[in-house]
Parts: C-alpha cells; structure tokens; sequence
C-alpha cells in the first residue's frame, strides 16, 4: 500500500524514516554496473590508523547535469544562429563532453561516473524533430539524437523528468530503448500494481585494489507533478508518489544491499514550494525535503528549477549528518562535481566527506566527437525549421508583452480561438462564445517583416502545449483573471513605473502570466493582489457573472500548471494532440499574409486607479 504521506512527514520529524519500510518488496527493475579502478595510487591512498594501522582512502567524482532539453549543441534554432546571452554561457552536450573527458583525465577514468536528473527529450526544435517530424517510433525510425549523444559520452544513469512525458508514453519507452543507460525513477509507479515502471536505482562497483569495491547505489526520483501536466498520456496507468516517501523506502534498502555511498538525481527543485499549490499532496520542489527527512544519503544532484546551485548543504534531522545538494545550470550550462572522500572501516567503505562543485561549459570547446556523431541530424533540423510559411507586414515583437497587450500574443490567442471555434462547430456549445487565453513565454522572439519561417512561430510558442476547451462562467473567468494579475508587483499612484521590476511578483515566471482575449479588462496594479480586475466587460456590456463561455487553453494550463482557479475542475468540450505551435503555423500558411489587421485586439491595460499607465 502506498505511505500516508501526513503520517510519514510526522513520523519523520521526530524519529526520522529509515526503519519505514524494512522488508519492502523487491524493485520491478534494477540496473548495475562496475569499474576498474586504475590502481591504488590513483584513487586510494595509506594513512596511519589507530594503532599503527595504514588507512586505505579511496576518492571518487561523481558527475551531473539536469534539464538538457534537447541542447546538444551551442545553437540557436530560433535565431539559426550560435547560442549567445549577456552573461557569456553557453550550452550543449558537446561542451559538457569535453568537461567529462578533462575530469576523467584528471581524476581517473574509473574513479567516476556521470549521472542526469531529468528533462532531457523536450525542448528545442532538436528533439520535437525526433518525436513529431521523423518521430523515433516509426518503423526503422531514427535514433533519438540525444540517445546518441548521452551513450556516446558515456553516462551512467538518467533520472526521469516531467518533460520526458510530454510526447507520450511510447515515445519515452522508445528513447529508453535506445539508451544504454537506465531511466530512473522509482516514484514513477504502475497505477495499477503500484510498483516502480522505471527502474528505481542503479548500482555501480568501483574496484579498489587490494580492498573491497566501492558500491555507489543512485536512486531516482521524478517529479509528481506529470500527474497533471500530462494527465492526458498518463491516467490511469502511471501513477507518481512523494519523493520523501520513496527515498525513504528506497535507501534503506539499498543500504540493506552493500551501497557504501547513496546518490539521489532527483527531478524537483529544492525550495519547497508547489506550483500546483494543492493539487496534488506530494511537494513539487522537494529535494532538501528528502536530504532532511529520509537518512543514508550522502548527496543529491538536483534537477527541475533551471537555477544554479553549486553547494547546498542541508542538515538530516535524524542523523545530525550533512546531504550536499548541487544543481548544474540547466540546457548543459553547467557540469556538477560531487567529490567523495572515502575511508575503508572494519571492512566497509565509509564516505568521509563530500564536496560539490561546477564546471563551466563556456571554458571549453565542443567535443569533435559529438559534432561528427550529430552534424546531419542538427542539419536537417535546420533547414526545417528554416522553412517559409508566410509573410508579415510588419514585424512583431514580445519585447514588452509582458506589460503591453501585445499584437504578437494576440496571434497566439487568435489561432486558439478559431481551432476551438471549427472543432465545435455543429455541437451543442457552438453558439457559445469562445474566449482563449494566451502566455508572453519569451521576452526576445520576433516575427521580422517579410518572411516568415517554421523557427519565427517556434520561437514565439516554445513550449509543445496543445489546445483544449474548457466550459468556464464569467465569474470563473473573473477569478482567472484575478490569479493572473498577482503577476504585477504592487505599485502605488505617483510611483515611478519601472517595468524591470514591475512584473514577476513572487518570484512567478513569466509562462504564468495570462492573457485573456474576447473581453475588455484593466488591471489596477495600484491594489493588492485579489482585488485588481476592473471594468470586465464582454460585446461592450459589463460581464455577467453567470454567462457561459468556451475557454480555449493550452494543456498546461488545463491540467492545473500554474494553479489558477477553476479551469482544471471545469467540464471539458473538446481536446487535441496537435501543438499549438503547429496550428500557428498552419494558420499563417492558410493565409499566407500576416497582418495585424487579421489577429490584433485590444483587450487589457494596466491602470493605477483609472489612469493608464502607459
């Protein structure tokens, strides 16, 4: 049966959690690997013990990323350009190759190993090629280019992320297929049997000349959220449990098993914090949750957030002991190094200390290796996304979208509403109208004047959402709006407005921030939170309150991402499996013009008291 996630918190608090679940049963899956150590004096070293007696230490590097998102190459598709930011990084797989070949050069092949936490499938017009273009699952498909990669470089074990689902469970099992290395994740659970449909853990034997092997167990632990973000390819036969609930199954019994050192590549940020608020009862971000709850862990590499931490140290309640967690920048930015010091004791190995650091992608230069492995499949993803499908009449831009109704979303909502508006055509809800919400996802994308082409629309819908409609009321969809408006940082009349600090209020990232087209609105920034809506109205009269209406929304947001309210609980008209992107682009195809005149409305302003703000 699966934990009581209150009773195990409570139990964990006081007593800890790693007597829960002696004599749980067997994995469904195990993986295991060995290596040969190079010698004692590379990795193993003599001391003086008690007594005179020689110390045998042995020093290990276990190595990370996390959220690759398809980026095997310091490439732009969006721009067709290579990968540049302000703050000089830069990004792929091929970077991070060349930083694991110098620390295994450095520290002794066979003294590490190489580990993932997660996301690594989607992402980049990369790997929506290889799932949706020349999907890796038709007969005699390609390999996925990320497979290829990951094995060429080598790595140990990948933990599963949210995004490994995005595409579907055939598709995932496929890129498992390809991989030789094992997806991990043991909170990942057949909702019908309850146990693991992922391997849960990896175990890897360092061989120590003259001295026991070094068992290094990685246990792997996904996100609970693809409960709800891919509800629709997960119901009812993947179910997903708390990671502080199956760390704590988990480690104990691979202690059980000999492992003198335990690593979580765990896909969940480490603050705490939801952004399904209460959804589901298992924590989003729960990595320093398992570090304090569940003992025997030694260091976990965390995944999910895309921020950068190099060291975070947290305190096991139970054992007093301290659990490094490092989490590497996301998109292969970063390298994470786990550094093991290890004394051999009574005939075990103990970890004596441990250590995280990073390594910098943009210190290095692409592996050639790679380059030559992926020229042709980067290619040709090139010359598709680099496709005409139109042309505009003049550019369009997301550079103030956040705080300006902007022409170029309203496309985006425009798109949704006539996708939404044939699929009922002939149905009972037909004559309702159809409101659609849209997300500014990018701060940089642009439509140029002129042509257009398939990485113009990409890049200004990133993500691989599809539609859905919704049946919503005028008060839900007041309410809706209300949520989206805590997005504005409280602003009183006669401050100055500066808009580098005016949006993300609460640290809520942009892709959380909605705009609703069909209605008229302000947003009085210049009242808390919850009380900012003002002015609704609908067809040039006040919004009733009880008035039906359609609301077409990307799946994201249908399931729950974001926690807005009603739109998950509402009743669903219709839904579909074709991205939203590739409506967009069909919709610009069909017309083949972009003109503003076809897509562009006015339906929000921010206002401080009636007064506009810009």
């Amino acid at each position: 049966m699966p934990l009581n996630r209150r009773k195990f918190l409570t139990r964990s608090a006081v007593t800890g959690a790693g007597v829960a679940l002696a004599g749980a049963a067997a994995p469904a899956a195990q993986a295991v690997g060995s290596a040969q150590a190079t010698g004692s004096a590379a990795a193993a070293g003599a001391g003086q013990g008690g007594k005179g007696k020689p110390v045998r230490r042995y020093a290990l590097t276990v190595m990370g990323t996390t959220d690759l998102h398809g980026h095997v190459f310091n490439w732009d598709y969006f721009k067709d350009a290579e990968y540049e930011d302000g703050a000089g990084n830069a990004q792929g797989l091929a970077r991070v190759s060349t930083l694991v070949e110098q620390v295994r050069r450095e520290k002794g092949r066979h003294n590490t190993m190489l580990l993932d936490a997660g996301d690594t499938i989607q992402g980049t017009p990369l790997t929506y090629y290889y799932a949706k273009v020349d999907p890796i699952t038709a007969k005699g498909g390609p390999v996925h280019p990320m497979a290829q990669a990951m094995n060429a470089i080598g790595y140990d074990a990948v933990a599963l992320g949210n995004h490994e689902f995005n595409y579907g469970i055939e598709t995932l099992r496929k890129f498992e297929e390809q991989c030789r290395f094992p997806l991990l994740g043991a909170n990942a659970l057949d909702a019908k049997t309850l146990k693991p449909a992922f391997p849960p853990y990896f175990i890897k034997k360092f061989q120590v000349k003259g001295a026991p092997p070094v068992r290094v167990a990685v246990l792997g632990l996904t996100n609970p959220g693809i409960a709800i973000w891919d509800k629709a390819y997960v119901q009812g036969k993947l179910t997903f449990s708390g990671l502080e609930e199956q760390a704590a199954k988990w480690v104990p019994k691979l202690r059980s098993m000999g492992a003198d050192v335990v690593v979580v590549s765990a896909h969940s940020g480490s603050s705490g914090t939801s952004s399904y608020g209460d959804q589901l009862p298992y924590v989003e971000n729960a990595a320093a949750n398992v570090a304090r709850l569940v003992p025997g862990i030694d260091a976990i590499l965390v995944g999910h957030a895309h921020v950068e931490i190099e060291e975070l140290r947290v305190v096991n309640e139970e054992t007093g002991r301290e659990v490094v967690l490092s989490e590497p920048l996301c998109y292969a930015e970063r390298l994470t190094l786990f550094d093991f010091e290890l004394v051999l004791e009574r005939g075990r190995w103990r970890v004596e200390s441990v250590g995280a650091s990073l390594r910098d992608a943009a210190t290095v230069e692409d592996d050639p290796r790679i380059t030559r492995l992926l020229s042709d499949e980067h290619a040709e993803v090139v010359a598709y996304v680099n496709q005409v499908v139109g042309s505009a009449t003049v550019a369009l831009t997301t550079v103030e979208a956040r705080y300006k109704d902007a022409p170029i979303i309203d496309l985006i909502t425009k798109v949704q509403e006539d996708v939404v508006r044939a699929a009922l055509a002939g149905s009972g809800y037909a004559s309702l109208p159809v409101l659609s919400q849209g997300s500014p996802f990018s701060r940089t994308s642009e439509i140029p004047a002129g042509e257009v082409t398939i990485r113009d629309l990409s890049g200004l819908y990133v993500y691989d959402n599809t539609l859905v409609a919704k049946l919503m009321t005028g008060a839900q969809v007041r309410a809706y709006l209300e949520c989206s408006a805590e997005y504005f940082v409280r602003t009183a009349v006669g401050a100055p407005v500066d808009v580098a600090v005016l949006t993300n209020a609460g640290g809520r990232p942009d892709y959380n921030y909605d705009y609703v087209s069909g209605l008229r609105y302000d947003i009085d920034i210049a009242q808390p939170a919850g009380s900012r809506i003002r002015n609704v109205s609908f067809g040039g009269a006040p919004l009733d309150d009880a008035q039906e209406f359609v609301f077409a929304v990307n799946n994201y947001r249908a399931n729950g991402g974001g926690a807005f309210p009603h739109v998950a609980s509402a009743k669903e008209l219709w839904s579909e499996s074709t991205e939203i992107r590739t409506r967009i682009a069909e919709w610009v195809t069909a017309k083949g013009v972009l003109d503003p005149v076809q897509f562009a409305s006015v339906d929000w302003r921010l206002t401080r008291e009636g007064t506009p703000v810009f």
